[in-house]
């Protein structure tokens, strides 16, 4: 677990309906990526650890027989129901309200377990061991993020880049300067270096792949404050009785720097760790 921090369920209360908008996409073709390094054939199931208002689920959806997405948020799970049900995939999706630390929790095995930007918030040696133990032989564990090395820059786009930095500076003059996290704090920031965690847990691996970005994306104003009120470090209830206050600032700094309330993004490549069960890669899926 993250030194000096205990996870409480808070972290990202009342996010949940901020995500779809606030946050940027994987990149594309992440599923074929995936469909491919994995051998899926659609027969297999999954279990998304960390699922939020299932995004990186519903993604995959067409990949699985059967998908289970598990996370504590109530706020997330409801949504990721609510937008199951949109797709018309409600039959072959379980959403679980339960933290990491909780499983298996007689959800059976799985060909497949994924992490989106979640194994940071868990106590991941735990969590990484019990894991191991619900993937069936040849199965994977699959880590997927944004990749944090680039930066693409927005020149030649037709609005200006979002101010991500000034958005930032905003939070901490109503928050403080230390990193917010559901009721108490991250002075140091979450943990890195997976590969030793995973090590530990008996995977072999990695296999690293990047799948391109770079696509032109246009914002408005309402997806900069969506995406604020969809991180845990300024959800909306940390804010109390100044959250239309901060609001109220922080569109008014967004329209400084761009009156026509647009902005130019382009979309993050998407960084895949895979980690098999005891093999260097998939094996034989076991018979029914």
């Amino acid at each position: 677990m993250v030194a000096d921090w205990e996870w409480d369920d808070t972290l990202f209360l009342g996010t949940a309906a901020h995500y779809q908008r606030g946050r940027l996409p994987y990149a594309p073709g992440l599923a074929d990526v995936l469909a491919e390094v994995l051998r899926l054939d659609g027969q297999g199931r999954l279990v998304d650890v960390g699922c939020g208002p299932g995004i990186l689920a519903l993604t995959l959806a067409h990949l699985f027989r059967e998908i289970v997405g598990v996370d504590p948020d109530r706020g997330m799970i409801v949504e990721a129901e609510r937008r199951a049900a949109e797709c018309g995939l409600t039959g072959k999706m379980q959403w679980v309200r339960a933290r990491a630390e909780d499983l298996p929790a007689g959800l059976g095995t799985f060909t497949v377990a994924t992490f989106g930007q979640s194994f940071h918030w868990m106590d991941r040696d735990l969590v990484a061991a019990t894991v191991r133990t619900m993937l069936r032989p040849g199965g994977a564990l699959v880590h997927i993020s944004d990749l944090k090395t680039q930066s693409p820059a927005v020149d030649g786009l037709p609005h200006p880049a979002v101010p991500y930095a000034a958005v930032e500076e905003l939070v901490r003059q109503y928050l403080g300067p230390v990193r917010r996290a559901g009721r108490g704090t991250l002075p140091h920031g979450t943990p890195g270096d997976e590969a030793a965690v995973l090590t530990r847990a008996g995977f072999a691996g990695p296999q690293r792949h990047v799948v391109p970005g770079g696509q032109a994306l246009e914002r408005t104003d309402d997806d900069v404050v969506a995406w604020a009120f969809s991180m845990s470090f300024s959800a909306p209830h940390l804010f109390g009785v100044h959250r239309d206050d901060f609001e109220a600032d922080l569109r008014r700094l967004l329209r400084e720097v761009s009156p026509s309330g647009r902005f130019s993004e382009r979309r993050p490549s998407t960084e895949v760790f895979v980690w098999w069960k005891g093999t260097a890669g998939p094996g034989p899926e076991p018979s029914a």
